[in-house]
């Protein structure tokens, strides 16, 4: 009965991979995708092979790529228009970091604005305005753009959208849409356009002279989502139908489910894959309550401390220095109690490693990078993969045997994990400015134990729980050095 339930899950994976990949490509159909640079900014082209439709210059958020831009690209590519997505300093393939201070205006942001322009002023047709899209981050940086360029930079649409540089008279023509559970950003939309009708709510266009604004809310959609949003993506269409007066219309794809059942389904064909590995006898050592405690509460406290007092600044991107640390102290304490408990367990499999390393990276991330976001370090990012595999090494090796490979009962698991998630909300307290960032942590530590910890407690029940403690430290420093922005002081 198992052995037929086995062979049911793995067709059914397989034929979700193979569904989602149809979906997937189907949203390309008829669209060249070309690979441009302006200057040093990585540059991808959408367009039909004859489109001559106005010209789009697509901006993604902070810790982004362009690649996270493409369900919003490639529907405007789909109606004709020609679709310029780039890769902001320090994100993607971009091997410039961030610099400037990201706290003033006339410090990181005025340099990203500076970068958008070149982009805009080497794409754009003489005299024809370009159209704008960006999200979160990029909003403010396309908002600055278009009050220094307003003959160049036309229509806007803003996804998620903030700036502190919006007034009643400028930018002219804009849209700002919002998912539903940003109440912060639905109340900036709504600001923006009340600046021209004080009675205007969410849905109404106004209108004041030339300056045209509307604020829409898409219900359950937040800050993620909203990227592949298909009410999202028509809003943005329309707009820029209407300021280009264009007639463009497209079916919009269900990118973000097509997305999710590619990824899904890559994660479930890893279980029969893992089921070939040579089988191991493996000793499942459960651990007493108080260790249990002990190993969650002891690093929740005192690592933050510890790691803020050193203040490590080495590496070239956003508090990974920090991080580091802080995973390194957090995974040899924990290694340390499983040490004196005789339960430090280091027996290995090369060829699990191997397999868990080449499924994670190669497969579900080359999959990600071609249809989510970048997933493929440049160069300069080799050497930080390297410095965080110092402490995710440690840190996931000490989760792998504490939690017996996902064996140990639920409450353990879930205990030992929440201090973890504890460590980095005190380090924030203990130093707010300085490790903000941190907070961006949390989400992508959630995704990767639902993610990559299927698939590494699945090897792990076939060649032991240090296998893929080693596999899992390494593809999380990968995760992280390839996806935080890199920054540099000063610029």
């Amino acid at each position: 009965m198992r052995a037929a339930f086995d062979r049911l899950s793995a067709l059914l994976a397989l034929l979700l991979v193979l569904t989602s990949l149809w979906g997937l490509q189907s949203m390309r159909s008829g669209i060249d995708i070309t690979y441009e640079s302006v200057g040093q900014t990585p540059v991808i082209r959408y367009a039909a092979a004859d489109a001559d439709g106005p010209v789009i210059v697509i901006a993604h958020g902070f810790a982004g790529s362009a690649q996270m831009m493409q369900a919003y690209a490639l529907s405007l590519a789909q109606a004709n228009y020609r679709v310029y997505a780039f890769d902001f300093e320090g994100h993607g393939r971009n091997p410039v970091p961030m610099s400037g201070d990201v706290t003033a205006i006339d410090g990181t942001t005025r340099l990203l604005v500076a970068q958008t322009l070149e982009v805009v002023a080497a794409v754009a047709e003489k005299g024809q305005p370009v159209g704008v899209l960006g999200h979160s981050m990029a909003t403010d940086v396309l908002v600055r753009a278009a009050l220094q360029r307003p003959a160049q930079i036309g229509p806007l649409v803003l996804l998620s959208a903030f700036s502190g540089a919006v007034t009643a008279e400028a930018p002219r023509d804009m849209v700002m849409i919002a998912g539903g559970w940003e109440q912060r950003l639905r109340d900036f939309g709504l600001e923006a356009v009340r600046m021209i009708d004080p009675a205007a709510q969410e849905g109404d266009l106004v209108r004041d002279g030339d300056v045209v604004r509307k604020a829409v809310s898409l219900p359950y959609i937040e800050h993620v989502s909203i990227l592949h949003s298909r009410t999202g993506q028509q809003e943005a269409l329309d707009w820029f139908n209407g300021a280009f007066e264009q007639d463009g219309e497209v079916e919009i794809a269900a990118s973000g489910w097509w997305l999710l059942g590619l990824l899904a389904g890559i994660v479930g064909l890893a279980r029969p894959l893992a089921g070939l590995l040579p089988k191991r006898e493996i000793a499942v050592d459960i651990l007493p309550a108080k260790e249990v405690w002990l190993m969650a509460l002891v690093p929740a406290v005192s690592v933050p401390s510890i790691a803020t007092y050193l203040d490590v600044q080495v590496l070239p991107v956003l508090v990974a220095d920090y991080l580091a640390l802080h995973l390194f102290l957090f995974g040899v304490f924990q290694l340390g109690v499983l040490w004196r408990l005789d339960l430090l367990r280091l027996r290995v499999s090369a060829l699990g490693i191997v397999a868990l390393l080449s499924w994670g990276l190669a497969v579900f991330g080359l999959a990600l990078d071609r249809y989510g976001a970048n997933f493929v370090p440049i160069p300069e990012r080799w050497w930080v993969i390297a410095a965080l595999s110092l402490g995710t090494l440690p840190f996931m090796l000490a989760d792998a045997l504490a939690t017996q490979g996902g064996k140990a009962p639920l409450w353990q698991r879930m205990v030992l994990r929440l201090g973890f998630f504890a460590s980095l909300v005190l380090a924030v307290v203990l130093d707010f400015e300085g490790l903000f960032f941190l907070m961006l942590i949390a989400p992508v530590m959630v995704l990767f134990y639902v993610v990559y910890g299927f698939m590494g407690r699945w090897v792990a029940a076939r060649v032991g729980p240090a296998t893929s403690g080693v596999a899992l430290g390494l593809i999380l420093a990968y995760a992280l050095g390839v996806s935080f922005p890199l920054f540099a002081a000063g610029g």
